[in-house]
This record gives structure tokens, sequence and C-alpha cells, in this order.
């Protein structure tokens, strides 16, 4: 069943053609982009140092001290990097010997949601390269670790180096989606994708075809496909289909089916034991049903496993919620410490959101604009300009954010308030009434927000502002 269903994948196009198994054109299922099931790492959580400006080992000694560190923990990922490193340490070792020593690294990285660990993955891209330059295990091991760093440009570049020798390179083809869709280059993620679905079907491939559909609207075909993503994953991979499972979760957690989607983050965590990601979705769930002790439970645990800006951000929403008001000011000191260490996307989408700094969330919002251009940097930048006051240009990047239609009650809010501001008063109202429809506790302050701003224009019968 499996494999007839690989083959129909192989001949789905993306623009909603298909040419294979005698269905009719208009019936097709596309294939797009996502994240780490195959490589890429969902979202970049703090770590010590902002990955994307970190300057790269000055030297192949220095670069040898990075690989080499040391990980803190027992996991398998944990022992196959001591493994390797003793390997290493005996001996100058080969490039495939790096490669393998990153690849451990990434996988650790994925699984802790801290990125930092993918510099010591590019450090041993960087010996292996030296040992071998073109290699192609470790150009595809460097533009993972640039694609953890969000240094999509240079990812980009690395998985095309692959490419150009080997087209049907499936690593370096989701390294390549990955990156594009990064930049906001949509259709060319979709491209690189497709190439991905037709040549290997599977968990990553299809869990990037979930992704794109979600990214368009499509929840329904996209809950299919991350179903089959899941159906082909490894249980000898278990970040990868915990992260397939979570992301699954998510799907329902957007459309306000949170019964769905707490059911599917604690599949991920049978999986995975203690998966940051799939911790701070429960918690999500329970802040929903105003379960605030579970909530904080929960993130405590996933704080303890990632210092993440957005968990700590939910933290402190959770323990506000709860009434450690001390409690959650730690909480959101450490969320503002993150983000400016690693994470200023996040940073500055907690401070919009929390009405705080509010010229430093548009300077941070602007400058991550400047390096990528998908559509969650874009409702950051139109949230901050929001809150800034300069509503033409909150517009602009609103409908930006809207391109896609995403079905994503926090993009819907922001815009709909943001038109309210404007006067487009029928508009804005019908964009923040279909984000509460959609889902209605989508985030602890701005859900809020939202039913205070339909209440204050019924009561007054005028725009809020």
């Amino acid at each position: 069943m499996l494999r007839r269903t690989a083959r129909l994948f192989a001949c789905v196009a993306l623009s909603g053609s298909l040419g294979c198994s005698g269905r009719s054109r208009g019936d097709a299922v596309p294939a797009g982009s996502a994240s780490p099931a195959a490589p890429a790492s969902p979202a970049a959580p703090a770590s010590i140092e902002r990955p994307d400006e970190a300057p790269a080992p000055s030297s192949l000694d220095a670069a040898r001290r990075l690989a080499l560190a040391a990980p803190a923990g027992a996991s398998a990922a944990d022992l196959e990097i001591e493994a390797l490193s003793r390997r290493l340490a005996k001996a100058p070792g080969g490039a495939d010997l790096w490669s393998a020593l990153g690849f451990a690294w990434i996988k650790k990285a994925r699984a802790s949601g801290d990125p930092s660990l993918s510099r010591r993955a590019h450090a041993c891209a960087e010996l292996a390269l030296a040992q071998a330059e073109g290699d192609r295990a470790s150009l595809d091991l460097l533009g993972l670790a640039l694609l953890h760093d969000r240094r999509f440009v240079e990812a980009r570049e690395a998985a095309e180096r692959v490419l150009s020798r080997d087209g049907g390179d499936t690593l370096a083809l989701g390294t390549l989606s990955d990156a594009e869709l990064g930049l906001g280059h949509f259709e060319a993620a979709v491209a690189a994708a497709q190439r991905m679905v037709d040549l290997r079907p599977g968990l990553p491939s299809y869990a990037r075809a979930a992704h794109l559909r979600w990214l368009q609207g499509d929840a329904a075909t996209a809950k299919r496909i991350m179903r089959l993503a899941i159906d082909a994953g490894d249980p000898r991979e278990p970040e990868a289909l915990a992260w397939a499972l979570t992301q699954a979760a998510a799907m329902f957690w957007h459309e306000g089916d949170h019964e769905a989607a707490d059911r599917g983050f604690e599949r991920a965590l049978a999986v995975q034991g203690e998966y940051p990601p799939a911790l701070a979705g429960r918690a999500r769930v329970a802040l929903a049903r105003g379960a605030w002790g579970r909530a904080v439970e929960l993130l405590e645990r996933a704080h303890r496993q990632s210092a993440e800006a957005e968990i700590a951000w939910l933290l402190g929403d959770a323990r506000a919620a709860a009434g450690d008001h001390a409690g959650a000011a730690r909480a959101y000191e450490s969320a503002v410490a993150a983000g400016r260490l690693s994470d200023r996307r996040t940073l500055a989408l907690y401070y919009a959101t929390k009405g705080l700094e509010r010229d430093e969330a548009v300077r941070l919002a602007a400058a991550e604009r400047g390096v990528r251009g998908d559509i969650d940097t874009e409702d950051t930048l139109a949230w901050a300009l929001y809150r800034a006051g300069r509503l033409s240009e909150a517009r602009a990047a609103s409908d930006r954010a809207l391109t896609l239609g995403t079905r994503d009650a926090r993009l819907l809010y922001h815009a709909g308030a943001i038109r309210i501001a404007l006067g487009d008063l029928e508009q804005g109202e019908r964009l923040v009434r279909a984000a509460l429809d959609l889902n209605p506790r989508f985030d602890w302050t701005g859900a809020a927000e939202a039913e205070q701003l339909l209440a204050r224009r019924t009561s007054i019968g005028g725009p809020a502002r």
C-alpha cells in the first residue's frame, strides 16, 4: 500500500496537476516544504550566541576543538558523538568520519532544540572539506549546519554545489527547499520539494509537502500528506518521527481542535521522551483549557531541555496565568536574554505582542527581514510596526504575510487589528472574527486582545485604537 502511494506521489505536481493513475488533473495532491524531519530545524531557538552572526572557526585547530567538544547528556546522539570523537582524537580521520560526527551533532541539535550545536556541525564540515574538497556528504553537512544557523543564502549555495554535480541528492534538495522558503522564495521552495518527492517519497519529502500545503491554506490535504510522512517514519530515527507527529499535532492546534492536538503531542512524547516542541505543544493546549498549573509543569520541563526564547515566553505566560508574577517575570527575562543572543525575530514578536520596547521591536524585526522573507517574519514586522504606530507600513507587511492564504489565527488577528486601526472596519472585524473562530485561544495575550477589540467595536460603534 505504501509503495503504491509512493508511486502516486511521484506523479503529483505542486501546481495541482496529476499525470498518472487515471485521476483528474484537478484532484492532485501536491508536495511542498517543511523543516527538520529531514535535516533542517523547525525554529531556531536560543543558544549561547546568535548562530548567524557567530564567526566560523578561524583555523582548523579551532574547528577541531569545537567539533570534539564533549556533549552534555546520555542520549543515543551523545553516545554516537562520544564514540566518533574518541576515534578522531586518536587519529587524524578522513572526511567520512568528520562528516559522521557532524551529522551526529545535527541530530543532537534537533532533539535538544539548541542551535548552538550546529556550530559544532559546521566545524566538522570544515574539517571534512579540508580533507576532501568538494566531498558531497561534507557539503550536505555544511548546508544543514548553515540552515540551522538561519544562514539561508549560504545554505542554498552549499546545496546548489551538491546539486550541480548530482541533481538527485535528496538531502541537498531538502536543504535547498528549506533555504528558499526561509528567504521567502515560495515557488523555488516548491520546485525543490517537488523534485525531492518525485525522487524519494518518504518522511522528509512528505513532511515538506504537508508543510507547504498547510502554508497555502489547504489543511485537509496537508494532514493527509503528513499522515504519509508519519507512516513512513523509521523507529530507528525517533527524533524525525517525533518532529512529524508534533507538526501534525500543530495543524490540529491551528484549527482549534485542541483535543486532537494534545493526542498528537502526546504521541510525539511517546516516541521521543521530553521532546521540547511536543512539551510546549501540550502546554499550549493546557493554557487554552485554563489548566495553568499543568502548563507551567510542562513548560518547566521543556525549558530544562531547551533555552528557546519562545519556550521561556510561554512559561512566563503560564506562570502569570497561574498567579506567579515573580516567576513570570523571571521567565520573561529569560526569553529576552535568549532572544537577544540567538533569536531576534521571536524577541521582536514578544516585544510587539506585549507592547514593550516598540522601537526596538521594529529594529529587530526589520533586521530579521533583511535576511529572511517568510510569512512569519513579515507578520512579526507588521505587528512591530503596528505597535509603533506606523500603520501604512504595517499594512504592507501584513498583506505580504497573508499572500499564501495561511490559516493561522495570529496572522489573521494581526491583519484585522491593523486594518481596523486604518479605518477599514468591515474587513478588519471580519479578519479578527475569523482568527477567533479558527482558534479562540491561539495566544494567551493575542486572543484576549482580539476579544477586547471586538467588544469595544460593538460597544462604541467605532474603530478601536
